[in-house]
């Protein structure tokens, strides 16, 4: 689908292993139409095979990649999908990078472990893994009524008695988005297409016969995204509420404020921990930036609540590629690359919301009021952040002031 001079990068690249005897062809279309779930569909009609392996640009699979998938194929013919976990080629280039890679590593590892384990649905992640062709037309093939063409086949495969694995030791290493707008997009899409599909398969899910326990994961993993509507409520509805207990005492604050927080932070604290100690031999080292994975996570509340909003209300809008730029390669400035996302308001309404909570410290510290300090200080870093570095990369900073330390791998 692109229109730029990729298309002739790609077809020299496909000329040159032409030359070489391999059996490999140029595809291009002229339209966007169904995005990534359009070209998908429409690369099927030439492909010939049983078999089809998915990889985006950025990601570089080990040359035995088929030899340790498609045997799994030959042993149960009811497998539609051997998926593989995502690795990352820069998660040592900065903060933003590293907070990206342990918030994938906890959906691979225990998400996608978890389900799989359990008997569960769980989903191919739109690259890096393997299809049954056959799957795929029995499914109703790729559809583009939804930004997550992916998990949309995939819940649909599985309705129709398909079986998925994931195979949790085959890792297929990917660039993952240096900028916080690219990022924020992708998570945009991500939350806008998953709510869509959850309209559009769930309730199918729910009247099929099927397991209560595969039912009630389905049930949370598609609708798991509505909770972003709930913590900007929580982030409006914050200073009120200190305003209206700042007479608390310590015995009162024991027994709410303080179970409230190890309640709301304890249990996803844990989920990355484990997800990082599974993952890595170094992982006391990585564990170091989990608070920042909690702030991010809720700095990302206005942009995913937006995304579920426009779901719900039906609004389409086009699938919008994530920037990479081939930072593993080369630490050149990103900043003066091309496919760099537009600046809107949201980064604004972040930076407001942190201001906010930065004037909500101030009244628990006036007040005495510190139970509810660490609570608070997560939502006041994690909406500056996100609003601060969108507004400084888009307008010519860089990330200098988060950059990570380099890690050695340790995988």
């Amino acid at each position: 689908d692109s229109t730029d001079e990729t298309c002739g990068i790609a077809q020299f690249a496909v000329e040159r292993h032409q030359m070489r005897g391999f059996n490999i062809t140029y595809l291009h279309r002229s339209d966007r139409t169904g995005f990534k779930a359009g070209a998908l569909d429409a690369g099927l009609r030439v492909a010939k095979g049983q078999y089809v392996a998915i990889f985006d640009a950025d990601f570089v699979p080990s040359p035995d990649f088929l030899q340790r998938t498609i045997p799994y194929f030959t042993v149960d013919d009811r497998l539609a999908v051997v998926q593989a976990r995502w690795g990352h080629l820069n998660d040592g280039y900065s903060l933003l990078t590293r907070v990206q890679a342990i918030l994938l590593d906890g959906h691979f590892v225990l998400e996608h472990g978890g389900r799989n384990r359990a008997g569960c649905f769980f989903n191919f992640n739109g690259t890096s893994g393997v299809w049954r062709r056959e799957a795929i037309g029995d499914a109703g093939g790729w559809q583009h009524d939804t930004l997550t063409e992916d998990l949309d086949l995939s819940y649909r495969a599985q309705l129709r008695g398909w079986k998925f694995l994931f195979l949790p030791t085959l890792v297929t290493p990917a660039e993952v988005p240096v900028e916080m707008n690219a990022f924020k997009s992708q998570q945009h899409r991500w939350a806008k297409g998953s709510i869509q599909t959850c309209r559009k398969v769930l309730p199918y899910i729910l009247q099929a016969d099927l397991p209560l326990k595969v039912k009630t994961e389905a049930f949370f993993h598609l609708t798991a995204n509505f909770n972003y509507l709930l913590m900007v409520v929580l982030s409006v509805l914050m200073f009120p509420a200190m305003v209206v207990r700042y007479t608390m005492g310590w015995t009162e604050m024991l027994l709410i404020d303080v179970p409230l927080f190890l309640a709301a932070t304890a249990s996803v604290f844990n989920f990355y921990l484990i997800s990082q100690g599974e993952t890595y031999r170094d992982w006391r080292s990585r564990v170091r930036a989990l608070p920042m994975v909690l702030a991010v996570g809720i700095g990302l509340a206005v942009n995913n609540t937006k995304a579920v909003i426009e779901a719900m209300m039906g609004h389409t809008s086009e699938f919008a590629r994530t920037p990479k730029y081939g930072i593993e390669r080369s630490r050149d400035e990103w900043q003066h690359k091309k496919y760099h996302q537009s600046l809107s308001i949201q980064p604004f309404i972040e930076v407001a919301l942190g201001l906010y909570f930065t004037g909500t410290v101030l009244y628990a510290l006036q007040h005495g009021i510190y139970g509810t300090l660490p609570f608070l200080v997560l939502f006041q870093v994690g909406f500056l952040y996100t609003g601060l570095m969108s507004i400084f990369q888009q307008t010519g900073g860089d990330d200098l002031l988060v950059k990570a330390p380099q890690i050695a791998s340790g995988k």
